[in-house]
């Protein structure tokens, strides 16, 4: 792709000469606007003659053909999106330099500001992040022109690329995660809101996207997940809700994104969960409230055990893998709810043996509701003194 140019705001001049220039600039500007309007147009269809003409190759299975007309696709892809962003260097910049720029113009320059500052410190973020504004500025422009018989043809050029750069956004996230996991670093918090952000950034517009132009047969395994999701779209979500959806886009990424997102990665994600909803649990006052959240616990813990670890392959310690077969196999076989809650509590408290002073507080949840359940009996905190009373231990 082609590197920005230099874009450096003047300070407006009052002088005579400046004045001529500005009313000049706004004069030829919608000119340039035209042109450049004009360019993309061509670029875009010249893309899409390029993309049907490889996947027509691809049909017929001519590989000549199939690496002619690659090449070709991928060259005018290259010209296409530079055309965007000469649109943006040429004429939206223009527009708002001069005041002449509607709000969404100006919030495109901001946010196409705002993604060129990662290209020094984030650059790999940074060209994923350029091509998916520049893609999503031409299909928003399409959308509201209405250009419905152009839409039906780039559409899938769009769903394509965007598919490209999801991956690489997650990839790039969970190669981050990984390195600051191998360095101890404490605070990994940001990464963890990238990684869900990006998640939902796809779900909603490009999974959205493809059940509306190809059907829901083809996502039937997660369609019933990505109808639970919607539910989180609208309105004001609490802290539960929050990490509910997030619990979903977890699982719906198990499908969508096995080798983006990789199991060490998704590993970690479930762990982050986890550990918040503990959390939640113990500070949520209301026991209607806490009561949900525990709710959302056991589906997280079985999310995490037949989504990720059933597909486990190599496990650091043979003992934490001789562990999860033996409650696997137990919960498997569970012919109730009862079963699997309790079989799921007691799972807990094996994970957070190894914190015992951190999870205090949830753990001494746990076993009350294990006592409820009638497989634990609870023990007074009674303690005999010298003088022979008995004294409650707090």
């Amino acid at each position: 792709m082609v590197e920005e140019r230099s874009l450096k705001v003047l300070s407006n001049d009052t002088t005579f000469f400046n004045k001529v220039s500005k009313t000049l600039t706004k004069l030829l500007t919608p000119t340039k606007i035209g042109i450049n309007g004009m360019m993309i147009n061509i670029k875009r269809s010249s893309s899409i003659k390029s993309y049907e003409q490889l996947k027509s190759a691809e049909k017929i299975n001519d590989v000549t053909k199939k690496e002619q007309y690659q090449n070709r696709y991928e060259e005018s892809y290259t010209l296409y999106l530079e055309s965007i962003d000469k649109h943006i260097m040429d004429s939206i910049y223009k527009k708002v330099k001069n005041d002449t720029a509607s709000n969404f113009e100006k919030e495109a320059l901001s946010n196409y500001y705002t993604i060129v500052h990662l290209k020094d410190s984030e650059y790999l973020e940074y060209k994923y992040r350029k091509q998916k504004f520049l893609l999503d500025l031409d299909y928003d422009s399409l959308v509201a022109g209405k250009k419905e018989k152009i839409l039906n043809k780039y559409v899938p050029i769009y769903i394509e690329k965007n598919d490209i750069i999801y991956k690489g956004i997650l990839k790039n996230y969970s190669v981050k995660l990984a390195d600051g996991l191998r360095a101890k670093v404490v605070n990994q918090t940001e990464i963890y809101k990238k990684i869900f952000e990006t998640l939902e950034e796809y779900i909603k517009n490009i999974l959205s996207l493809k059940l509306k132009t190809e059907g829901t047969e083809k996502y039937s395994k997660i369609i019933e997940e990505y109808e639970e999701y919607e539910k989180f779209i609208v309105g004001k979500l609490d802290e539960k809700d929050l990490l509910e959806k997030n619990m979903i886009l977890l699982g719906l990424s198990r499908v969508l994104f096995t080798h983006s997102l990789p199991l060490v990665a998704a590993e970690q994600c479930y762990n982050k969960l986890l550990k918040d909803t503990r959390n939640l649990i113990v500070n949520t006052k209301t026991e209607e409230k806490q009561e949900k959240v525990y709710k959302m616990l056991l589906k997280l813990i079985e999310d995490y055990n037949v989504k990720l670890l059933s597909t486990k392959v190599y496990w650091d310690k043979p003992a934490e893998r001789d562990s999860y077969k033996k409650f696997w196999d137990a919960y498997s076989k569970a012919n109730s709810e009862k079963e699997k809650e309790i079989l799921s509590l007691r799972r807990e408290l094996t994970d957070t043996a190894d914190e015992f002073e951190k999870y205090a507080e949830v753990r001494r949840f746990y076993k009350n509701k294990l006592v409820k359940l009638g497989v634990m009996k609870e023990i007074k905190n009674i303690n005999k003194t010298i003088t022979g009373h008995f004294t409650k231990i707090k």
